[in-house]
């Protein structure tokens, strides 16, 4: 692993100092092990690795290439932290959404067009009428992203899905009591689409701080069945 650890490190200097450019083709493998004073077997578990981390990507009869680096692209390897997240680091996760979340829904308050409140006013309506788990939590999900994106930064919509991922909502709905936890959302999500169509972006961001705390004070305090049911994340 210290022999891996080393090759990713030089080929990261190599892309931190300019001599490999984002979209860039990475030299042969043998040119590149020899330049590097690496092994080939080393080179290719640096590159495994790298390309998992969607800092590399690899073209089928092409080669390897660097990614466009773009953060958001980068962002997304959280992704699987979050659904295996439980108790103290769900938490922590959740914490920084509430952080990021409101001030997000404030921004988009006056960047939401009337189609998009119009959407999201027919993702409120599908999700008083879904019928299991799974359709309540995609359309919760599509609710907060179509808010999020509006905001016009690709970084911030990946790293607020990430906060709260699908499997992550849906561990955290099916442990509670599901129509409690169903209606307390729904009534959530209504007070911030009326809070973002009368484009009142200190209520909006009230609402939704609500909303996140709501969330983060069941699993501090009424996960052991305290409360009245969780809302939907």
């Amino acid at each position: 692993m210290a022999v891996t650890d080393l090759a990713i490190g030089r080929i990261k200097e190599m892309i931190l100092s300019g001599t490999l450019q984002p979209g860039s083709r990475l030299p042969n493998e043998a040119d590149l092990a020899e330049s590097l004073g690496l092994s080939r077997n080393s080179l290719r578990e640096a590159v495994r690795a790298l390309t998992a981390m969607r800092i590399l990507v690899s073209r089928q009869g092409d080669g390897t290439y660097v990614s466009g680096l773009e953060p958001h692209l980068l962002l997304e390897t959280m992704a699987f932290a979050a659904d295996v997240s439980h108790g103290h680091t769900a938490h922590q996760l959740l914490q920084v959404r509430r952080l990021l979340e409101p001030q997000a829904t404030a921004l988009a308050t006056g960047r939401l067009t009337t189609e998009q409140l119009d959407g999201l006013r027919e993702i409120l309506d599908r999700s008083a009428a879904a019928k299991g788990i799974e359709e309540f939590v995609r359309l919760d999900i599509e609710f907060h992203r179509t808010i999020v994106d509006a905001v016009g930064n690709p970084v911030l919509s990946t790293l607020l899905g990430i906060l709260s991922t699908h499997t992550q909502r849906l561990r955290i709905v099916r442990g509670a009591q599901y129509a409690p936890a169903r209606e307390r959302a729904q009534r959530e999500h209504e007070a911030i689409w009326r809070a973002l169509t009368a484009r009142d972006a200190g209520l909006a961001a009230g609402a939704s701080a609500f909303h996140v705390a709501a969330v983060e004070d069941w699993l501090t305090g009424g996960a052991a069945g305290d409360g009245p049911g969780l809302p939907a994340p």
